[in-house]
């Protein structure tokens, strides 16, 4: 079952995709050398509490933390510790999410530790950012859930990766419906896979969490002893950048942007639809 939602639900989500965003910038200022990955936990803890919103990752089948923070070659759902110390040259992606009443927002976003990284790294995250947007672009009405994907493959293809080589799509995991749950159907997949049809219509009342994920060498993943945590099999390291997004009778909503993405839509020549919140 896809979840439809109305206006009026729309507006809770994108409060709860404010929360996030504010969550977004504390957590990025906090990202230094020297900081711990627990340290980033607490920074959204708090914001949390001063929101009086709640954690959708904390407790989420059994994860310890409210964020998950993913370092280098770690993919998604690294678990926050006094053990993992940020330093200079590190990559790291949060990906984190909030509850207002009963509706979640969910966003991640990759982040550079301290400076001197390579022009590689930069353009990896890059590449997996804009990917994303073109996979928001292509949320139109009288689509189906695979031009999203296909928007988001064809743009990382059609990048030139530094060196040589192809960038690794993730294929273990993807995008995702979310509304008065976290993760709901539709899978959303970040490439084409015939095997699996063209997907649902989208619709008004549709909202997904739009989610690329890209490593400099293989799409493979493992998961780590504690369950959690996702490495690349090669040790490659990786960019993951994340939106919930609204589809309206207006057009597509950024639950989790500031702005609502209207800035990054319009360079694809699409007005984001007006913020519910004014």
């Amino acid at each position: 079952m896809v979840q439809i939602k109305t206006p009026e639900q729309i507006a809770k989500m994108r409060e709860a995709g404010l929360v996030v965003a504010a969550i977004h910038a504390a957590t990025r200022e906090a990202a230094v050398p020297g900081a711990t990955t627990r340290d980033l936990d607490q920074v959204a803890r708090k914001v949390l509490a001063e929101h009086n919103a709640k954690p959708n990752f904390l407790g989420y089948g059994g994860f310890p933390a409210t964020i998950c923070t993913s370092v280098n070659e770690v993919v998604v759902h690294g678990i926050p510790s006094d053990d993992v110390v940020l330093k200079d040259g590190d990559v790291i992606s949060v990906d984190c999410g909030a509850i207002v009443d009963g509706w979640h927002g969910d966003a991640a976003y990759t982040a550079f530790v301290g400076s001197g990284h390579s022009p590689e790294l930069v353009e990896l995250s890059r590449v997996t950012e804009e990917s994303m947007w073109a996979g928001i672009a292509a949320m139109k009405q009288g689509n189906r859930l695979v031009d999203i994907s296909r928007a988001i493959e064809t743009y990382i293809r059609r990048q030139p990766k530094p060196g040589g080589g192809r960038y690794g799509i993730i294929e273990d995991y993807g995008g995702h419906g979310i509304g008065t749950e976290m993760h709901m159907d539709p899978h959303l997949l970040n490439y084409v896979d015939r095997r699996r049809g063209k997907g649902p219509k989208l619709v008004p009342g549709l909202c997904l969490a739009i989610e690329p994920m890209v490593s400099l060498g293989t799409p493979k993943t493992e998961v780590l002893e504690d369950d959690w945590t996702v490495i690349t099999t090669d040790g490659t390291w990786s960019s993951h950048w994340e939106h919930s997004v609204a589809l309206t009778e207006q057009g597509p909503l950024v639950l989790t942007a500031p702005d609502g993405g209207r800035a990054k839509l319009a360079e694809y020549g699409i007005t984001a639809a007006p913020d519910p919140l004014g």
